[in-house]
């Protein structure tokens, strides 16, 4: 319902603008779907947040959370309904987590850090930038800077988690860490039946070729 509505907006964009070209009426498209298809998403999760009481923590946690996705990546699903519950699932998530699941004593938090940033360093560097289908990422060079920008803002909240007080804030940001990851693993590639964008396009062109 949202992309047939998003496509008929860029359609009549273009209606009024016959002079656009092909990139310009992507770039449309693009700001349209992010409007109307994206925002409401974003939308839905602070009301969310805040009809569970959770809604500065969950608003922290996208603003924290949300580089790495954007760097890493990670499968979509293919209704709004299921993006709109994954986002809520991984921003939300995290903070009803821990609130209620306090990893003490100390040592034994170092040690969830430890692994969880282990396991993340690992996927990063075989699956990062994981893209889809619909938003592949095939420079090479774009790639290369997604995976640096991925390690550093891992960096950053594994940092944020080890030295910030607020055990709580801690706690959301080191799950949320931990759910993110394995969204760019192949195996939740498969469960939500979604393929990485630059191998479909290689296999593509070695056919082609």
């Amino acid at each position: 319902m949202i992309d047939k509505f998003c496509d008929y907006i860029t359609k009549k964009i273009k209606e009024k603008n016959p002079d656009m070209d092909e990139e310009k009426t992507l770039i449309v498209d693009f700001g349209v779907r992010l409007i109307f298809g994206e925002l409401p998403k974003i939308f839905v999760l602070f009301i969310v947040g805040f009809v569970l009481g959770i809604g500065w923590y969950t608003l922290l946690a996208f603003l924290l959370l949300c580089p790495y996705r954007s760097f890493t990546g990670g499968f979509h699903l293919k209704t709004h309904l299921g993006c709109m519950l994954c986002t809520i699932i991984l921003y939300c998530g995290p903070v009803i987590l821990a609130t209620y699941v306090t990893i003490e004593p100390q040592y034994l938090k170092y040690t969830a850090v430890g692994l969880v940033s282990l396991l993340a360093i690992i996927l990063i560097a075989k699956y990062a930038p994981a893209d889809t289908e619909n938003m592949p990422i095939i420079s090479k060079q774009e790639r290369k800077s997604k995976k640096i920008k991925s390690f550093i803002a891992l960096a950053i909240l594994i940092t944020i988690i080890v030295f910030i007080p607020d055990k709580i804030i801690s706690n959301m940001l080191l799950y949320g860490v931990f759910l993110q990851t394995l969204t760019i693993t192949r195996t939740a590639y498969k469960i939500t039946k979604n393929k990485y964008g630059h191998e479909k396009y290689e296999k593509e062109q070695q056919i082609a070729a």
